[in-house]
């Protein structure tokens, strides 16, 4: 893993309320096997040697924040986050203006996929590194898909072959993504994730298969299912 001219910089929007999950506090701050989930999901980016720094767009006066060791470390730098997912990565983006050239690497990062590993992460950097735009950690979907209408009738069943499911690390060159999320923002679009933003500028996303235990978590089921996931890894 060495020889990289560009440099990686890791973005972790944090900013989110996650309500759907609970109305007490963000999901991020609950506890999964002795740890908060912001731990997890921190601790993993901090164990990839070739992140130079890890951003945190988030409320950085959030008294949660005293609970998690990795945002107290030496790589890791809160800013401000934004009202949605984009803003806070523009952000991210934007606080790296004075150190990031435009052909580095931003690899962002979901706060609440406290199971990522370290395999993955090193995968989708192997595979993107030598793109002249960068690519995301997807899965592929085993169960069958079926397209739904709005009075909640099946309308078609569809052709998995060809779908994904869209995870992070998501790892593209730090200018791109800038004027990508950028001129969405501008349009009044808001991304979903920084693929649907690169997409939009008509660039090529690459898909790297990564492993379908790297959940995000979402409501409170997801908690036990994450638990028993943490367990069974080698990381």
């Amino acid at each position: 893993m060495t020889g990289f001219i560009s440099k990686i910089w890791a973005i972790v929007p944090a900013a989110g309320q996650g309500q759907r999950f609970s109305d007490t506090k963000p999901k991020q701050f609950f506890e999964l096997n002795g740890q908060l989930i912001a731990e997890h999901s921190l601790s993993r980016l901090l164990a990839v040697p070739q992140i130079e720094q890890i951003i945190v767009p988030s409320d950085i006066d959030c008294i949660w924040w005293s609970q998690v060791l990795s945002i107290k470390h030496s790589k890791t730098r809160q800013v401000k986050g934004g009202e949605q997912r984009a803003h806070s990565v523009l952000n991210g983006i934007l606080s790296l203006t004075e150190l990031a050239s435009d052909n580095d690497w931003v690899l962002v990062h979901d706060i609440a996929r406290p199971c990522v590993t370290k395999t993955d992460i090193n995968q989708l950097i192997m595979a993107v590194k030598d793109h002249p735009v960068g690519g995301i950690l997807t899965a592929k979907i085993e169960e069958t898909v079926k397209q739904v209408a709005l009075d909640n009738h099946i309308s078609a069943t569809v052709d998995r072959t060809h779908h994904r499911l869209a995870q992070t690390p998501q790892m593209f060159r730090y200018g791109l993504l800038k004027h990508a999320i950028s001129a969405c923002l501008e349009e009044n679009i808001i991304p979903t994730d920084e693929a649907f933003a690169i997409e939009h500028a008509g660039l090529k996303v690459l898909s790297v298969e990564g492993r379908r235990d790297n959940i995000k978590i979402t409501r409170q089921e997801d908690l036990p299912i994450a638990s028993a996931i943490i367990n069974s890894q080698e990381v």
